[in-house]
């Protein structure tokens, strides 16, 4: 009842502050919520449970592993329920890879039952360790005294009140053998309430370093080789409610990014219960002040001085600190209207920092008068942009412009609006053969979207042309745009070309362009398609920015 009141009452105030657009769009937010949470169920019953057959498969896998790593389960516990602590320890027991110990640090628990339970388990099983703190500490002080009994080449994180999928280790163990110089693995996980049911999964995408400045992409299931974890002096004092969130920054300062390895699976489930940051993002909300303090201070660790605001749904903002002098702006304004063209000769970009331009139409194609306007420009970064789209303020933009001129960005994209002000796109995601698709199409401008990425800045494969910045040193020596590649494609092609330099594609869903009118529909023939396909085929079996769970047409719906 008191759910159904809270959402009534939400109801009202959208009403109220947003009129009739803003319900409007909560319906529509509310039915996408409510059949993904049906594909869910059916998902769960096609893939998400394990069969006697597979269990086999998975024991004559483990047969002929390479090595067979021992994995250190990391466990601080205090005053949790009984029922919760059992379910959790059970959760390991029942692994079906069987090189694990457990490493249990009770810290100093006044509950009465905690000391016998985790004497029984450790009893019955010679590969639990439990050590009894004599005082209290907090997470990070009882997680580093969990490590301290590890003796595993790998650690893997788990809360006390929390489970692992039965197949949890084997397929950490797995990776581990597939790609040996592993540093740091996470996997997908999902909710469970306290009656076992399991919901909102988190089907996540391959390593973003820009979503997890936004949000923590890792969590559950994480692990780490225990030597790392250890040289870093495991986790920090002072970052409780966030110390995993912590800990993955200072981890990704030591290693490159191919040795950060994302296990597409649901291996773990969150136990939701009241006090619980799973419950509501209210609940321990000075956890997110703390995981500001970590993304600010890694930022600072890393020679990239920025703020870190609060976004959406209370995660996180990285803001860059422009430099001194602010670098200049060269807009390459693309349009066939001429009035279109007035307009924005009109607008306030017209100052001293922005060049506009307005390509040449006396080229045979659309890659050439581009590449002829980008050889005109001037300015530091160019904004490739659509006549019909149009940005709040010269403020708008500069938010792309912070990113754009970072070190390893190739393009960076924002969230594009319909003239109705849902979502026409942020960012692109590559379908099977190649077709880029709108990421987010239809969803409302306010709606999180794949694990929040329709608000928060992020990583994807591609951005569009309609609105792509980027750092003018960078375009040029990748050599602009292939005047060979499909007018079309260009924009992907470019984009692919960056990643293949090491350079990530960014979009910032906080920066909105709503276009007046219709959007332009791709063409691309077919035997020009097939030509591209044969170009970059290595990004066809997958987009790592849209887990292989979710459909690859930008509506990353549940795949059943």
């Amino acid at each position: 009842m008191n759910r159904i009141v809270r959402q009534l009452r939400n109801a009202a105030r959208v009403l109220r502050d947003e009129g009739l657009l803003g319900a409007r769009m909560l319906l529509v937010e509310k039915r996408h919520n409510r059949r993904e949470a049906r594909r869910y169920r059916r998902w769960l019953e096609t893939k998400g449970r394990l069969t006697e057959a597979d269990r086999n498969a998975m024991r004559s896998a483990i047969d002929g592993f390479r090595g067979r790593p021992l994995i250190s389960i990391i466990l601080p516990v205090y005053n949790v329920d009984e029922k919760w602590l059992r379910h959790c320890l059970d959760s390991v027991a029942k692994q079906i890879y069987p090189n694990w110990e457990l490493c249990i640090a009770d810290d100093a628990s006044t509950a009465p039952h905690i000391r016998p339970l985790l004497t029984e388990y450790a009893r019955r099983d010679e590969r639990i360790k439990v050590s009894f703190r004599t005082e209290n500490g907090h997470i990070s002080a009882a997680s580093n005294s969990a490590v301290g009994l590890a003796t595993g080449e790998f650690v893997v994180l788990l809360d006390h009140d929390d489970e692992l999928s039965e197949d949890a280790l084997f397929w950490v163990a797995s990776e581990i053998n597939s790609f040996p110089e592993t540093a740091m693995i996470y996997s997908d996980e999902d909710l469970m309430d306290e009656g076992g049911r399991r919901y909102d999964p988190k089907f996540k995408p391959d390593f973003s370093r820009d979503l997890l400045y936004s949000t923590n992409l890792v969590t559950h299931l994480s692990g780490y080789r225990t030597a790392l974890l250890r040289s870093i002096g495991g986790f920090r004092v002072g970052f409780e409610g966030s110390q995993d969130y912590d800990l993955a920054l200072r981890v990704i300062e030591q290693v490159t990014e191919d040795r950060i390895r994302h296990i597409p699976r649901v291996l773990y489930h969150w136990r939701v219960i009241k006090g619980s940051v799973a419950f509501a993002m209210e609940e321990k909300s000075y956890a997110h002040e703390r995981a500001r303090l970590a993304i600010r201070e890694h930022l600072e660790r890393s020679g990239y001085p920025a703020a870190t605001l609060e976004a959406a749904h209370n995660l996180h903002r990285v803001v860059y600190r422009m430099p001194e002098p602010e670098p200049s702006v060269s807009m390459i304004v693309s349009s066939e209207d001429e009035d279109a063209h007035a307009s924005i000769k009109r607008a306030e970009f017209n100052e001293a920092r922005y060049q506009i331009i307005f390509p040449e139409r006396s080229y045979a194609t659309r890659a050439e008068w581009l590449n002829e306007a980008a050889a005109r420009a001037t300015g530091d970064v160019i904004v490739f942009v659509d006549s019909s789209l149009f940005p709040r303020n010269i403020q708008v933009v500069d938010e792309l412009v912070r990113v754009a001129i970072q070190d390893g960005i190739g393009a960076v994209g924002a969230k594009i609006l319909r003239g109705d002000m849902f979502v026409e796109h942020t960012g692109l995601v590559i379908g099977p053969d190649l077709t880029p698709h709108a990421a987010h199409y239809g969803f409302p401008r306010s709606s999180p979207g794949n694990i929040s990425r329709n608000v928060l800045i992020g990583n994807c494969s591609a951005v569009s042309l309609s609105c792509m910045v980027v750092s003018r040193r960078v375009f040029e020596s990748c050599g602009g745009f292939d005047t060979s590649v499909p007018c079309d494609l260009m924009d992907v092609d470019l984009c692919f070309r960056f990643r293949e330099t090491g350079r990530r594609i960014v979009v910032v869903p906080d920066v909105e362009f709503v276009r007046r009118g219709k959007q332009a529909v791709r063409k691309v023939a077919d035997a020009e398609l097939k030509r591209f396909r044969q170009r970059w085929s290595k990004y066809s079996e997958r987009d790592p920015f849209c887990n292989p769970n979710l459909k690859r047409d930008g509506s990353f719906e549940i795949d059943v």
